[in-house]
Parts: structure tokens; C-alpha cells; sequence
């Protein structure tokens, strides 16, 4: 499994990277997509969609099952990653170039209660 030191991490299986311009890119990890499976499906929030910490927001479906994923922090939805509609199997192919859609968040600094890299691979090894 591989899991980027400079991003940070969810429990739910999101990871989230900063970008340049404030905004936070949102996908998930590449132990979601490897116990997932095959992606057949991806719905992604609408532009302008404010979202809470924790919310439902968007679902990968695969051969295997369906699964929410959640904002790792409330803010607004600025983009969403529309390619995927059509290759939604490009998250299997790597799920850290894969992001589904990018949140400007609602306050700086949210990012220091997610997870990194060490801890993530941590708390589901564990598990």
C-alpha cells in the first residue's frame, strides 16, 4: 500500500492534499480503492455544495459494493473531477492523481486534526 508522506488522512479512507491556491483536494486512499475493487461508478457533490466535516458527500460504486465518501472538513465545493464519470477506473490506476473534487474549507488550519501518513497506516492495520 502506498500512502504519500505529504498528504493527510481520514478515518473513513479519504486522503486530502493542499493546494496552492487554499484549496483542499479530496480522494480516496489507495487501501479504499484496493478493498473496493474495481470502480464501475462515481457520483461526485455539485459545485457550490457546502458541506460539515463528516458529511456524505459522494459515492464510489465497483463490482463489489458502494461506499460513501465523506468531507474531511466543512467548507464549500469549488471543483469536482468530471473526468471520472467517464473513467472512473482511473482511481484503481492511482488513487493520489484520482482527486474527486476540491473544498475550500470553512476555517485554515482543519487540516492538523486529520491523520498522517504514520498514523493513518496505523489505524486500520491495527484494526
Amino acid at each position: 500500500m502506498n500512502f504519500p508522506g505529504n498528504l493527510r488522512y481520514t478515518a473513513s479512507h479519504e486522503w486530502v492534499r493542499q493546494e496552492t491556491d487554499g484549496t483542499l483536494s479530496v480522494g480516496i486512499t489507495d487501501h479504499a480503492q484496493d478493498s473496493l475493487g474495481e470502480l464501475v461508478y462515481v457520483e461526485l457533490p455539485e459545485a457550490g455544495r457546502r458541506l460539515a466535516a463528516g458529511d456524505a458527500c459522494a459515492v464510489v460504486e465497483s463490482v463489489k459494493a458502494a461506499s460513501d465518501v465523506y468531507a474531511p472538513v466543512a467548507g464549500e465545493v469549488v471543483a469536482r473531477n468530471d473526468a471520472l464519470a467517464e473513467a472512473p477506473s482511473d482511481v484503481n490506476k492511482d488513487p493520489y492523481a484520482a482527486w474527486l473534487f476540491r473544498i475550500k474549507p470553512a476555517e485554515a488550519g482543519r487540516l492538523d486534526n486529520l491523520m498522517d501518513a504514520q498514523t493513518y497506516r496505523k489505524s486500520f492495520s491495527q484494526a
